[in-house]
């Protein structure tokens, strides 16, 4: 499978590309600035510098010709929400619809737990454009004809991966409201097995369709998925 990893600088996109290598893909790790190249390729990925926030449909679709997948593992960090909504909504969007227009037919969007209508999210608050944009960015990747999914993982932290996640609220399409979220230690999981997830998910075709939100837990995540 050749791959397109969108953020592969970011903390999940490091760990990720070389589990992707392991497994046998080809993986381009986009990223969008020129000092980040060579870490991709230290991690075993191609990387392709690409400002996703300013490129165009078109241009996204030039360069995401040839890949079967792309996985967006990207985001504006905080900061203005208007940089918020210019790449966690309006990027993320055109990037999906280049992936439709160029062929590559699977695409796993790094979502967060509480991605659901009723997340609850004060208006007021700094992470309500967060919020806001990646809920966009998700119905707008459901409305597309492309083999989605959507991975809502819970709070991250840097611990060890353990290989074992706890799916929260699935259902047919993911969309329970945000009451089932666990709070505090309870929702939170390792990036590093985020990452792990990530890559499985991509392989999978039992999470075509889905919005698969979980934390760290028991169950191994190979099974998890495949529920």
């Amino acid at each position: 499978m050749k791959i397109a990893l969108v953020g592969a600088h970011g903390k999940v996109g490091r760990l990720l590309v070389p589990i992707l290598v392991d497994h046998g893909a080809d993986v381009t790790g986009i990223v969008r600035a020129e000092e980040q190249l060579p870490l991709v390729r230290r991690l075993g990925g191609e990387p392709l510098l690409l400002d996703l926030e300013h490129s165009s449909v078109d241009e996204l679709t030039a360069a995401l010709g040839g890949f079967d997948a792309v996985v967006w593992s990207a985001g504006a960090g905080g900061g203005s929400p208007e940089r918020t909504y210019a790449v966690d909504r309006d990027a993320a969007g055109r990037s999906m619809d280049a992936a439709a227009a160029a062929g590559a037919g699977r695409y796993v969007m790094v979502s967060w737990i509480g991605s659901v209508p009723d997340h609850g999210v004060d208006p007021d608050s700094s992470f309500f454009a967060y919020a806001d944009a990646k809920l966009a960015a998700d119905d707008h990747l459901r409305g597309t004809d492309l083999d989605w999914t959507i991975l809502g993982p819970g709070t991250l932290t840097d611990d060890d991966p353990t290989g074992a996640i706890r799916v929260v609220g699935d259902g047919a399409d993911g969309l329970e409201g945000a009451d089932d979220v666990p709070s505090g230690a309870a929702s939170q999981v390792s990036r590093a097995d985020v990452a792990m997830v990530v890559a499985q998910a991509v392989r999978t075709p039992a999470t075509v369709g889905r919005f698969v939100r979980f934390t760290a837990g028991d169950t191994p995540i190979l099974e998890a998925l495949d529920r």
